[in-house]
């Protein structure tokens, strides 16, 4: 059985040898995945846990949701793509949803940045100062 730390470890090289050129190659974590499941062993599951949270952190990474309280012009959904490619590279996947909540304005999340320009949050922001 090995450490908590040791399955980190061997989980963030496996997680290394799934990049290619710095992205991560998806027919190679899927390989990696099943290899270690096919394992059938605790420490391959161990490890296999821990290189699935590197894999979701890395497509969080490389994702941006973009939410409307409705929905979007294509001219006004190309120059927000264009403004996320050119912050982020142009390796981000962009998707877009309506959330009829946010009563206007854009939330843009990526990763762990969330960047809110609703009237939600706006609104939310006045009612704090006072």
């Amino acid at each position: 059985m090995i450490t908590r730390k040791q399955a980190e470890r061997e989980a963030r090289r496996l997680f290394r040898l799934s990049l290619v050129n710095g992205s991560l190659d998806e027919d190679r974590a899927r390989l990696i995945a099943r290899r270690l499941i096919d394992l059938k062993s605790p420490t391959a599951l161990s490890v296999a846990s821990r290189f699935e949270r590197f894999v979701r952190l890395d497509r969080n990474e490389h994702s941006a949701v973009v939410a409307s309280a409705a929905p979007l012009p294509p001219d006004i959904r190309a120059q927000i793509e264009a403004g996320v490619a050119n912050l982020y590279g142009r390796d981000i996947a962009t998707s877009f949803m309506e959330d009829p909540t946010l009563l206007g304005g854009v939330r843009i999340s990526i990763g762990s940045n969330v960047y809110d320009g609703s009237v939600k949050a706006g609104l939310a922001a006045l009612a704090g100062r006072f």
